[in-house]
């Protein structure tokens, strides 16, 4: 029975035990934002069972989702930006499934949730750097890089005294040794850029930024070894010229791809100063294992070689509305929105497995698996190690 999500009037109470549960979990919706979830579990009276979760849809403001999901974002294929630990039982193949693992908990998810696979601590339109437009009104998460270091400092901690004190949670908590044998993946830095152009900062005066950005992504890799991480598969950021939101709002000249080449070039500046400091972290810390892997190579030839690997219309928006690239920021996924006081759904465009970007900043699943089973062989990697050693120092 796959998952999903159904509507009741009413619920049975005869047959079904109701746990009310408050999780913290930050969610960000049109009208509000806060960090704290409200459910009730529903369970078999009969066998105790777990059966779902009821939500109250009269005081919902953000939608629900399914144990184990991110509830920061609606969409169907948003991906995030940050950090994520996966403990070590890699056996080969492409995805988590083939690798033998689960999708990573989310680290807020924190009621019940196994963490004995790893934990997962990115958020939407999170950053390296403080931010200073914070949503529902701003652009950023709040959860910055070096806030999701201290949720990992906390789970660190948190994790082994509940192994310690026994019980039914004891089982669900990584082992202590797990941390130093773990892999420590980050994605995150396009949100910096992209952020800063959108506060009307100048490119030159992007690219003078990024030293400091890199520094303090240098910082957070530095505390995580202090506290065991030993090794780390960082990606460099792909290319932000050719998505949509951008595309939509800066008009300056577009490379052969159709992409906004300046601000490639401000990706790319970001990726030379990444690895240069990928290099001195590897002279720095020589017991640690660090990879620097090339997503935006990948990602662009979606957008230059589009018709090689099966992709179509790859700087338009498979779920948007309006305009050349069908992205508008009032409609940042599926949802309702009123157009000259007509009510207009947006929902995902006919074949979104052939599409490259889903909602003007994002990948599609397709798109994002494309982008793995390249990423996970090692061609694209310094040094060329496949995924599956990629916790191997030599």
């Amino acid at each position: 029975m796959k998952r999903g999500i159904i509507s009741f009037v009413d619920i049975d109470a005869s047959r079904f035990t109701q746990v009310d549960e408050l999780q913290c979990i930050p969610y960000f919706s049109k009208i509000s934002w806060g960090f704290f979830r409200h459910r009730t579990k529903l369970l078999c009276r009969k066998c105790g069972n777990h059966i779902g979760n009821a939500y109250d849809v009269k005081t919902l403001v953000y939608p629900p989702v399914p144990d184990g999901s991110d509830s920061s974002s609606g969409l169907e294929c948003a991906s995030s930006s940050g950090s994520r630990v996966t403990f070590p039982r890699f056996k080969g193949g492409n995805g988590a499934e083939s690798f033998g693992l689960p999708y990573l908990s989310a680290y807020l998810d924190s009621l019940g949730t196994n963490f004995t696979h790893g934990a997962n601590f990115a958020t939407a339109a999170s950053t390296i750097t403080l931010p200073i437009s914070i949503k529902p009104n701003g652009r950023s998460s709040p959860f910055y890089l070096y806030l999701q270091y201290l949720q990992f400092q906390q789970f660190k901690s948190g994790s082994q005294i509940i192994r310690k004190r026994g019980g039914i949670f004891a089982n669900l908590m990584p082992k202590e040794e797990y941390f130093s044998k773990a892999l420590y993946t980050f994605d995150i830095g396009q949100n910096d850029l992209g952020i800063a152009f959108f506060l009307n900062k100048s490119v030159k005066e992007v690219n003078a930024s990024v030293p400091d950005i890199v520094k303090k992504f240098s910082a957070n890799i530095k505390d995580i070894y202090n506290l065991g991480g030993r090794s780390f598969w960082i990606h460099n950021t792909g290319p932000i010229g050719c998505l949509p939101y951008i595309l939509t709002y800066f008009s300056s000249p577009k490379d052969g791809a159709g992409c906004v080449k300046i601000y490639n070039e401000v990706a790319q500046h970001f990726n030379l100063k990444l690895k240069e400091a990928v290099v001195q972290l590897r002279k720095d810390f020589p017991s640690a294992a660090f990879t620097y892997v090339d997503v935006y190579s990948v990602k662009y030839s979606m957008f230059k070689e589009l018709q090689k690997y099966g992709f179509e219309l790859p700087l338009v928006s498979c779920c948007g509305y309006g305009r050349k690239y069908r992205y508008n920021s009032d409609a940042e996924g599926e949802e309702t929105i009123v157009v000259n006081g007509t009510k207009i759904f947006v929902g995902s465009c006919g074949r979104p497995s052939v599409r490259v970007n889903y909602d003007g900043i994002h990948y599609t699943e397709a798109a994002a698996r494309f982008v793995f089973d390249q990423i996970s062989t090692g061609n694209f990697s310094d040094p060329p190690v496949p995924l599956k050693m990629a916790c191997h120092t030599s």
